[in-house]
């Protein structure tokens, strides 16, 4: 029987995520390996299977970034919409995370902390910015967060928007969730044209970091977060 094509994530140093230290998948290119505990009817989601997936982004139940990827070749046995079950895989090769994504792995596995960028002195430009992103978040509010989950996938949505939202801490959720969204640009068709939130991630990348008191706009920049400028819009 011919084994079937799959993707499998691990941890960066290729031990498997769900305990860290049962299979190297790095060590085991170009050989099988076998469930420890396997069990052919056990449940999916325990240690009776060895998991892979279908799909890359499928992977992610179980894993997070970073990570380190790999081909896998097996007959599976149970499986549902994400993951699959098996008693052996044949590892057939590593590949590089950023090659099986199509969304930006790389700026997804490092994100950017804008604190820890030198802001500019405030522009025209900058207030301009500011006062777009106010206009379109007035237009979808809370549903920022809603809005990209829906479109990226919970799962990719939950291991990346954990990480940025780790560093720089959680009172402007959502212009984490517009600068993670932005790294999903070219797995969303309508966000090629034009990227709803592209004015706030600008400021992003310029050290700059929006928030509203519900009474006035303000940009923060440089490690404390300080106020550089505010304005009731």
């Amino acid at each position: 029987m011919k084994l079937q094509k799959f993707y499998k994530l691990t941890q960066p140093d290729g031990f498997d995520f769900h305990t860290g230290e049962t299979i190297n998948y790095r060590d085991a290119v170009g050989k099988t390996v076998r469930a420890p505990n396997f069990n052919a009817s056990g449940e999916l989601c325990s240690s009776a299977f060895l998991h892979a997936s279908r799909k890359p982004d499928q992977c992610f139940v179980g894993a997070s970034i970073p990570c380190s990827a790999f081909v896998v070749r097996g007959a599976p046995i149970l499986e549902d919409n994400q993951k699959v079950g098996f008693e052996s895989l044949y590892i057939e090769k590593e590949v590089d995370p950023a090659s099986i994504f199509k969304w930006n792995y790389n700026a997804a596995a490092n994100p950017i902390n804008p604190f820890s960028i030198r802001p500019p002195k405030i522009a025209q430009r900058h207030i301009l910015l500011l006062k777009n992103w106010a206009t379109v978040w007035a237009t979808v509010g809370a549903t920022v967060w809603d809005t990209i989950w829906d479109t990226v996938g919970a799962t990719v949505w939950a291991t990346v928007g954990a990480t940025v939202g780790v560093t720089v801490g959680a009172t402007v959720w959502d212009t984490v969730g517009a600068y993670v969204g932005s790294l999903f640009v070219p797995v969303v068709k309508q966000w090629k044209i034009r990227y709803p939130f592209r004015d706030v991630v600008d400021l992003w990348y310029d050290g700059l970091v929006p928030s509203f008191d519900g009474k006035t706009w303000r940009l923060h920049g440089n490690q404390n977060a300080n106020i550089l400028y505010e304005e009731k819009i």
